[in-house]
């Protein structure tokens, strides 16, 4: 009983306005905040006031705000970038990838998390190996394979590769929520007569969506603004996604800064849609599997 009253008095003791780490809520502390998200808003809002001026204009005043709002740059963008076809593109290589992405990295994680597979600790240092290295030293060597195989230019050989290059990383991160369920649950699944797949898919998965949500997230924004890939791969223009539109806005030896200022804005712009729509949700699904776990 002594111990427990100790614990109370130093709970009661404890700064309650302090947050962990000892970091108090000082003006040091609000200033430094500021300065960050100063450094990272004001790339953001010189590339918005530059997507309203022209070439001349952004010659003569790079960073300051825009004479007129003139519109006539997102139109131009929008259509000699062909960026309407471009989204389309993007929107099956970031689905597909997250799908992709789900079904493998998901069952590999639920296979080391949850099941005595043989050599686990083995194949989780060969991921830590794979995520290591740079993906540049597989392109030659895949090319050649893609084209052997018949999906060179082609929209699903690059989804492919994608969820090729997002599974290792992928298993670790579910694999560390998948750890975090208790494995009673497992236990008293079987007892119930439930086989492995319904185990998976009604007990483990309900409570490890939030690490598939931060998955999706992950892979989905690697597929979205990947540019090395999606140029060597594919030769058709009209399967080019929308990160590859910068290409279509150079006239002779200089570029359409105008042009291409619009354009960073009109592919950032769902980005930001879509945090503002899921954040709460995602936050709260983290929050929940934390509690739970």
């Amino acid at each position: 009983m002594s111990i427990l009253a100790t614990v109370r008095d130093r709970r009661r003791e404890r700064p309650v306005n302090r947050p962990p780490g000892g970091l108090g809520r000082t003006p040091v502390s609000y200033s430094v905040l500021v300065v960050l998200g100063l450094f990272a808003i004001l790339p953001v809002l010189v590339l918005v006031f530059n997507s309203f001026k022209s070439s001349l204009e952004i010659g003569a005043n790079p960073l300051g705000l825009p004479a007129t709002l003139d519109l006539s740059n997102f139109a131009a963008a929008w259509r000699r970038g062909n960026m309407a076809r471009g989204f389309a593109n993007t929107a099956f290589l970031v689905a597909g990838t997250i799908l992709g992405t789900w079904l493998v990295a998901g069952a590999a994680a639920y296979s080391l998390a949850r099941l005595n597979l043989p050599g686990k600790r083995k194949i989780e240092t060969y991921l830590f190996v794979v995520i290591s290295l740079p993906v540049q030293m597989f392109i030659v060597p895949l090319f050649f394979l893609w084209v052997k195989l018949g999906l060179i230019n082609t929209l699903v050989g690059l989804v492919v590769i994608y969820v090729a290059l997002n599974t290792p990383f992928s298993v670790l991160l579910l694999r560390t929520f998948l750890v975090g369920i208790p494995k009673e649950l497992d236990e008293a699944a079987r007892l119930d007569g439930a086989n492995e797949w319904q185990v998976a898919t009604r007990v483990i998965l309900p409570l490890s969506w939030p690490g598939f949500m931060t998955v999706g997230l992950v892979s989905g924004l690697g597929a979205y603004s990947e540019l090395l890939f999606a140029v060597t791969f594919l030769i058709d223009v009209e399967k080019m996604p929308v990160a590859t539109s910068f290409f279509q806005f150079s006239q002779g030896y200089s570029q359409l800064y105008n042009l291409v200022n619009a354009a960073g804005v009109i592919i950032v712009l769902p980005l930001i849609v879509l945090f503002l729509l899921m954040q709460r949700r995602f936050i709260a699904g983290l929050a929940a599997s934390g509690s739970k776990g």
